[in-house]
């Protein structure tokens, strides 16, 4: 009697008993960690899969303490301002507004700017901006050039352009280690160091880089230079004919 109360009980207890999930789903739950890797070693597909995408040269003039731009208002002249000057702080007096903040922005976000500022105080209306005085694009090119100096930035110039703008390089130059300084912020700079002489050598100057306005590229000594002061040169010609 014992016995089959027992096997009742138990026999209850399995149909009762609720559905583990590989029961209830058919297939055990992949966790969110492999999920995860899963996804990433998709998208790492995907990506690689990609061809690389050629970036821009192309770049927008950002606007810097003492440059000035005009506002034009077809429907409220009272408005136009034929120059408002960026003063040393980064901000703009502008007729109705008070001070903004323009330094560092485009041409177009600067349009934008003011549409979206004027707004909510003149009808709405395609507001033209146009620069009036500003810093003419240039470059600098420093070391051991024919004639280092700054230069104009009037057309796309790379680096190795910019070496022959300057000059060209000296006998003293370490054509494999030429440096371009880039600013980052008012605080960082970067530099990145190119071989010119391998590229020149190859004649392939597909890495040669672009330049931006403000960047400066310096040519630095080569190590027989730095050591030729100290070369004895009293004595080569009882060397080079000893008898």
């Amino acid at each position: 009697m014992i016995k089959t109360s027992v096997l009742l009980a138990l026999t209850a207890w399995i149909f009762t008993a609720p559905a583990s999930p590989c029961s209830a789903q058919g297939a055990p739950k992949t966790s969110q960690s492999d999920q995860q890797k899963q996804e990433s070693a998709q998208t790492q597909v995907s990506a690689d899969s990609q061809q690389p995408v050629v970036q821009k040269r192309d770049w927008r003039y950002q606007l810097r303490p003492g440059d000035s731009f005009s506002l034009t208002f077809p429907f409220t002249p009272e408005f136009n301002q034929g120059a408002v000057v960026v003063q040393p702080d980064g901000y703009a007096t502008l007729a109705g507004l008070g001070e903004m903040s323009v330094a560092g922005k485009t041409l177009p976000e600067l349009r934008t700017l003011m549409q979206t500022s004027y707004s909510t105080i003149v009808s709405p209306q395609v507001i033209t901006v146009e620069l009036k005085d500003f810093e003419k694009p240039y470059f600098l090119v420093g070391g051991e050039v024919g004639h280092p100096g700054k230069f104009d930035l009037r057309s796309d110039t790379t680096v190795a352009e910019a070496v022959t703008i300057a000059g060209g390089f000296k006998d003293t130059s370490k054509h494999s280690q030429v440096l371009l300084f880039r600013r980052v912020s008012d605080e960082w700079m970067g530099v990145k160091k190119i071989d010119l002489k391998k590229m020149l050598s190859s004649g392939n100057l597909s890495e040669d880089l672009h330049l931006r306005a403000g960047d400066m590229v310096y040519v630095p000594k080569n190590a027989l230079s730095k050591i030729k002061p100290f070369i004895p040169v009293s004595g080569v010609g009882v060397y080079a004919n000893p008898y």
